[in-house]
């Protein structure tokens, strides 16, 4: 990773979800689904009725869905309003978060990372995910 404290960008998910081992790229170009042992872990999603402009009314037509551990992960990234990961009532008791393409620069590579990561953790075989754990994390 060149400057884990610079802005994320979507370049940033698409390199990040892809440079995971065993990844797969399903989909369509421009919504494409990274997943692993045929499990999505992150994915650009079409506009849904579901993520809408507050103001406008307007389908969002940038969300991208990250998978995460658990509720509790969820619910610390999406508690602080001012926090760029969100969630909608379609995804209550879905592990995953919600963030924008337009909010990503909200985010630093870093913490990105760490989520896309995390993401690719929780849906990976445990097989998979300890090899990963033991070359880069080590002190787990």
């Amino acid at each position: 990773m060149d400057d884990p404290e610079r802005p994320a960008s979507a370049a940033d998910v698409h390199a990040v979800a892809a440079g995971m081992p065993h990844v797969v790229v399903d989909g369509s170009p421009d919504r494409p689904v990274y997943q692993v042992g045929g499990k999505s872990f992150v994915f650009f999603r079409s506009p849904r009725p579901d993520a809408v402009d507050p103001v406008t009314g307007e389908r969002y037509d940038d969300v991208v869905v990250v998978w995460v551990p658990d509720q509790a992960e969820k619910l610390a990234l999406v508690q602080d309003p001012g926090s760029p990961w969100f969630t909608t009532p379609h995804f209550n008791g879905h592990p995953s978060v919600l963030v924008r393409t337009s909010r990503l620069a909200e985010l630093s590579v870093g913490e990105l990372t760490e989520v896309v990561q995390d993401a690719w953790r929780c849906r990976a075989s445990v097989r998979r995910a300890a090899a990963w754990d033991a070359e880069h994390r080590p002190e787990r």
